[in-house]
């Protein structure tokens, strides 16, 4: 009897497809980048405007106010972040889907009229800073405004990591400015440490509380709450409870890095404000151009000027990014209209630079930055209708599930709002009376 034998397997025979690895978890750094784009929103020109008047006015009084302003800003950011990562939703799509359409509509105007005054800040500031680089009037420089917006905003066509890493290079030159003009500077150290504490003051000295609401505006920004949700809010597709819980980690872990980060250089230029200006009895400055001719004879280096001018471009180029993105995401989220950015930027831009040229002409070259100031103040006045919503949001059970926010944090929150609600009203109060 025959027997057959089985044919050897050819050395060339196609394996069998091997089951594909999973995944491994993402570590933190994947959900980095989002922070960073929020820090932005707190050193923008306004901020700058709102620093340098309150140290040279004030000198050391208003720290506590900038300390206060960045606790509520690490903690309604973080609100924000957790809301968007857990309900995949951001705060305007919210926003749309469970309120009235009145109601929608009046949120959106509010939100478009803060991101704006944020632009007209920024406009002006990117404005002020070539007029001091290159020697061009500020009106060349309102008009020049908007070219280096349009370059920042072509690299997120070439990938987001490649904007956040550009954003995150400005950052750092402005760090490095401020570091080698405080190492001039020479401030007195204890009486910057004492500032921070409350100043009963402030609340019937019309010029510390106008300062003090700037300060908030220029901090807490309503358009931010709005952005940080619109960045996060695809970090856990899925919505799988360890998925959940590692990108709110790296979240979390990317937001308060950047914004003590950002905190850092608020002090910084109101510590520096006090210590050049303020010190030496230039309690009347107010203006970027003036503040940036006086530091190299106050500090005595040729250089403290231009590293000066150079981080007000750094800033102000980061802020115009930032702002074009939250209109992105407010006009999409409330409206349902979705444009590209540069459609986007030049319709920003285009509202923004009409108050910036009014200005230019009504007040002349030194009225820069009574209206950046006064743009914060629009900004707080703004911020409870994004603030509230926020609050109501992150602490719904229905919608955030084990991830509401409770407790003593939801406590804080209220609070924050309170302190929001009570500033704008004393603001306006004082406004009224005067």
């Amino acid at each position: 009897m025959k027997t057959f034998r089985e044919p050897a397997m050819s050395t060339h025979a196609v394996p069998l497809r091997a089951e594909p690895a999973p995944r491994p978890t993402p570590r933190w750094f994947a959900f980095a980048g989002a922070g960073a784009l929020i820090a932005v929103g707190y050193m923008d020109p306004g901020n700058w405007a709102t620093a340098l008047s309150a140290g040279a006015g004030y000198g050391y009084a208003l720290l506590g106010v900038v300390l206060l302003a960045s606790l509520m800003g690490m903690l309604l950011q973080w609100m924000s972040s957790r809301v968007g990562v857990v309900s995949g939703r951001d705060l305007a799509e919210l926003a749309h889907e469970r309120y009235g359409r009145r109601t929608v509509l009046m949120l959106w105007i509010a939100a478009e009229i803060a991101i704006i005054a944020c632009d007209v800040a920024e406009v002006l500031g990117v404005a002020v800073a070539l007029q001091l680089l290159l020697g061009v009037s500020l009106a060349v420089g309102v008009a020049l405004s908007a070219v280096g917006t349009f370059g920042l905003l072509a690299l997120k066509r070439r990938g987001t990591r490649r904007l956040e890493g550009t954003v995150t290079a400005l950052i750092m030159f402005t760090a490095a400015c401020f570091v080698a003009q405080l190492a001039l500077a020479h401030p007195d150290w204890a009486a910057a440490l004492r500032g921070f504490a409350p100043s009963r003051e402030m609340m019937t000295n019309t010029g510390m509380l106008w300062l003090a609401a700037g300060i908030l505006g220029a901090t807490v920004m309503p358009h931010n709450l709005y952005l940080h949700s619109a960045l996060v809010k695809d970090l856990a597709p899925e919505r799988q409870p360890a998925q959940v819980r590692q990108a709110l980690l790296g979240v979390n872990f990317d937001t308060f890095g950047s914004l003590v980060f950002a905190f850092v250089i608020n002090a910084a230029l109101l510590i520096l404000a006090a210590a050049v200006f303020h010190a030496n009895g230039n309690t009347g400055v107010s203006d970027l151009g003036d503040a940036q001719r006086l530091l190299a004879p106050l500090l005595g280096h040729q250089w403290a000027g231009l590293l000066f001018a150079g981080a007000l471009l750094a800033c102000g180029l980061n802020s115009t990014v930032t702002g074009t993105l939250a209109g992105q995401a407010v006009m999409q989220g409330f409206l349902k209209l979705k444009l590209t950015p540069w459609k986007r930027a030049l319709l920003t831009r285009a509202l923004a630079i009409g108050p910036a040229f009014l200005a230019v002409a009504a007040f002349g070259e030194h009225g820069s930055t009574s209206l950046l100031v006064a743009s914060q103040v629009v900004l707080s006045l703004q911020l409870p209708l994004a603030v509230i919503p926020l609050v109501k949001f992150a602490s719904d059970r229905s919608l955030m599930g084990r991830w509401r926010v409770g407790g003593v944090l939801l406590g804080l929150a209220w609070i924050c709002v309170a302190m929001i609600l009570g500033l704008n009203a004393a603001l306006i109060g004082q406004a009224v009376a005067g």
